[in-house]
């Protein structure tokens, strides 16, 4: 994608100086570049920042002002167009959300023309209140969101040999067992909402193995189990097993080993999530028995081994890798009339940077939308402080965590904001159902891009199968021609609180 915008810009930018050589005598390009370069370019990702602009530039400055989500695409699945690379390049003032969805925006004002452009960046603007995208209780995890490992296809697997897992190992289970990993257990019993007594019987269901210790010389394995007795057999290589997940694509190789021996077990499977021969294996999930293969390939246990020499703080910094990474921010700020407050003043400062001769216009346009969204909030306020109901519920994604922590309110949803699943589980239909019945809840709720077929289910998943479906709207779809047709951030923001008020009664 880096690669790919660079590329862009670099073609755009060599194109637009040979057309400026080619049109030297056309006076009325000429013209138009001139009153373009009078006027203030600026660009805005989503439609709120756009209104925003608009409100608080106001109908004294001129200014060509630029919409890139402007045809109903979401937020999360928006990839920059040439033109728009083009248009972000060359404007003054380019303000966008941040946050995860716009990592592309890096690369785009890496190769900027205009090197004096302001950038506003909202997530950023907000600092340390910037939530962390939330995980509720009973919400579907996205696959998207989950460590993802290398994808294999089957062309890519690679024989291996024995010899390649050379080495004295020992088991993570015994280490469980006498305190050595509770650091770590201590980290997946806060990121899965349990005990750490839930994590230590998960783990050691999970790293279950009769063997303590292995040893790997040659094409000899011996096991040291538990109780300290040994076992050692010479074993050949038989190929390997491609793991498939229920989509078909290969999440792993199993690498396997027999011995005609009857002094150790007959089956032996490796896995160290690589697919081709490796120089260093740092650690490998082992299984063994006499039955078969297959047996070994659908066992419920993943016993994991790591070099007899690690100590446990290296185990524990090797089993902490790809945890301690900075949390994702939740994108949906625009959804807070109280951070709208801090983006529009935001916006007024930029906007007296680049046109000071405007500044006073753009103080009391930002100071007379600020009091419009204050009265907004204070009527938000109320609506939650005299609610029955003090939680809602989404049978959808759910992007307004922003506004429910504003008025201390409660939630249930499908998925997280920025998820991209489509489909929930039965387990998730099952729970927010119950969560329907268990608190009464009068409504369920989407928002303006569903097809509200989740919500659907869940209501007949219900007792009484009498609620009313609403639907928020999320502000991340508007259209250029709703644009045209008056639509305004206040409108929807006021639209929102009317169904806000129905859902709490």
């Amino acid at each position: 994608m880096k690669r790919f915008l660079a590329l862009m810009l670099s073609l755009l930018m060599l194109a637009s100086v040979l057309a400026g050589c080619a049109g030297t005598n056309n006076t009325k390009n000429e013209s138009t570049d001139a009153e373009s370069s009078a006027k203030l370019n600026i660009v805005t990702t989503i439609f709120p920042i756009y209104d925003w602009v608009r409100e608080v530039a106001g109908d004294d400055v001129d200014l060509n002002l630029d919409m890139l989500l402007d045809n109903g695409v979401d937020l999360h699945s928006y990839q920059p167009s040439a033109k728009d690379i083009m248009d972000i390049s060359q404007c003054d003032l380019f303000i966008y959300v941040g946050g995860e969805s716009d990592e592309w925006v890096t690369d785009v004002l890496k190769d900027a023309e205009n090197k004096d452009m302001i950038v506003i960046d909202l997530v950023e603007e907000l600092g340390d209140k910037a939530k962390e995208e939330e995980v509720k209780e009973g919400m579907q995890e996205d696959h998207e969101h989950e460590h993802e490992h290398e994808e294999i296809e089957a062309d890519d697997i690679k024989d291996r040999t024995l010899n390649e897992f050379k080495g004295e190992w020992k088991s993570l289970l015994p280490m469980l067992k006498n305190g050595d990993l509770n650091e770590y257990v201590k980290h997946e019993a806060e990121e899965e909402e349990a005990t750490t007594e839930d994590i230590v019987k998960e783990l050691t269901e999970k790293w279950s193995c009769v063997a303590d210790n292995i040893a790997i010389d040659g094409d000899k394995i011996t096991f040291t189990y538990a109780d300290g007795k040994t076992a050692s057999a010479e074993y050949k290589y038989s190929g390997y097993t491609a793991v498939k997940d229920e989509d078909g694509d290969i999440t792993g190789v199993r690498y396997q080993f027999e011995t005609d021996s009857s002094d150790a077990p007959k089956y032996v499977q490796f896995n160290d999530h690589g697919h081709e021969p490796a120089d260093n294996v740092e650690h490998f999930h082992i299984y063994f028995g006499n039955e078969s293969f297959d047996a070994l390939t659908n066992s419920a246990s993943n016993p994991f081994f790591v070099s007899a020499s690690a100590s446990s703080e290296e185990v524990l910094e090797e089993l902490m890798e790809g945890h301690d990474h900075e949390e994702e921010k939740d994108e949906h700020v625009w959804l807070s009339v109280k951070n709208a407050s801090v983006f529009v003043n935001k916006i007024a400062d930029a906007l007296a940077k680049i046109d000071a001769k405007h500044a006073d216009n753009f103080k009391a346009n930002s100071k007379a939308y600020d009091e419009k969204l204050s009265s907004l909030d204070g009527e938000y306020k109320a609506a939650a402080d005299s609610a029955k109901t003090k939680t809602l519920l989404f049978g959808d994604r759910f992007p307004f965590r922003y506004m429910v922590d504003d008025y201390g309110l409660d939630y249930y949803a499908a998925f997280v904001g920025c998820s991209a699943e489509t489909e929930a589980s039965f387990e998730t239909i099952m729970f927010l159902a119950d969560k329907v019945d268990e608190l009464g809840l009068k409504s369920i709720m989407q928002i303006e891009s569903s097809d509200g077929s989740i919500a659907k289910t869940i209501k007949d998943n219900t007792k009484s199968k009498d609620q009313e479906i609403l639907t928020l709207n999320s502000i991340q779809s508007v259209t250029q021609k709703q644009v045209n047709d008056g639509e305004t951030y206040l409108n929807i923001m006021q639209s929102n609180l009317e169904v806000l008020k129905k859902a709490l009664e």
